[in-house]
């Protein structure tokens, strides 16, 4: 890179101060040859001395406070607009729970460069089993249900060059900064706690593309299992599916990113029916059932996907 790059980072938190002092240790150790960066965090109105802790150790960072009622998406949306003040060349949008390979950064940048005017994620793996990819090329199919998040690939079934998506998860994706100015940033009135579902496909129904760059290893915290609502009573299984959107297993969720983010509000709407049925059948392919089928690997699944310049 001829000139320096100033990158963006934006990170809600809330009461995570362990993992969001971790986060912030391993990006201060990044490689940034050729990069400025500047780390914007939201803090939800922690209670656990988060923002203390940061102001202690990090001043260099930009905290943004909240009210407490922001939830991810209104933290990251507050967290971007701080941030294009700063008129940086892209934006970093991630969670507090990656840790980033040294060189990281410097391939998701090199790679946005190199293709222009695409979203750039990194190959997500889990801290727990490191060779383990994690939410990473969600494929769509109406038929399926939506989405497919992939349970069984590693580092070996997946290509080896760049290759495009249809979604990219909100753990760690750099953005280019005219993308938001000129396209928005994320739904946070229907998805207050899942944003970056609608985010990214819309980017790219608006002619953005979105890379996965599998040189920029990502480690993430692996998703918490929540409860079944299948063993909760009636009342809290209502709170659960239908009454708190903000939820995991919400339904309503689901609906709205299904409606929004899928390719077309139709599509959503039937993929969703699908998926409710699957769901009730426990057929779900993103739960237990999904780890007793059989995955292709990703490389030969994605072969058309791979982006002919970044062949090796």
């Amino acid at each position: 890179m001829s000139r320096t790059i100033k990158v963006a980072a934006v990170i809600p938190v809330f009461n995570r101060k362990a993992l969001t002092l971790q986060c912030l240790s391993n990006m201060r150790r990044l490689n940034l040859v050729g990069i400025e960066l500047r780390i914007f965090i939201v803090d939800d109105r922690s209670v656990d001395g988060t923002v203390e802790a940061v102001r202690a150790a990090f001043p260099e960072v930009v905290v943004i406070e909240g009210q407490g009622d922001l939830w991810y998406t209104g933290a990251m949306n507050i967290g971007i607009r701080a941030a294009l003040d700063w008129s940086p060349d892209y934006l970093l949008l991630m969670n507090d729970d990656q840790v980033f390979d040294d060189r990281a950064l410097m391939q998701l940048v090199h790679t946005a460069e190199k293709f222009g005017n695409c979203v750039v994620g990194g190959l997500l793996l889990l801290w727990d089993q490191p060779h383990k990819v994690f939410q990473v090329s969600p494929m769509w199919r109406t038929v399926w249900g939506g989405w497919r998040h992939w349970q069984q690939q590693t580092i070996w079934t997946i290509p080896q060059s760049a290759w495009e998506v249809e979604l990219i998860v909100g753990n760690c994706m750099l953005v280019p900064s005219e993308a938001v100015r000129d396209h928005g940033a994320m739904n946070e009135r229907w998805l207050p706690n899942n944003g970056d579902a609608e985010f990214t496909p819309r980017l790219r129904r608006r002619g953005v593309r979105l890379v996965i760059e599998p040189k920029a290893r990502v480690f993430c915290q692996p998703n918490e299992i929540p409860k079944s609502p299948r063993m909760m009573d009636w009342k809290e299984r209502y709170r659960i599916l239908w009454g708190d959107i903000r939820l995991k297993h919400n339904l309503r969720r689901r609906f709205y990113s299904y409606l929004l983010g899928g390719p077309d509000p139709v599509r959503g709407l039937i993929a969703f029916v699908i998926f409710f049925l699957r769901y009730a059948l426990d057929r779900n392919l993103e739960g237990g059932y999904a780890m007793r089928i059989p995955e292709p690997p990703l490389r030969d699944l994605l072969r058309a996907n791979v982006i002919p310049e970044a062949k090796d």
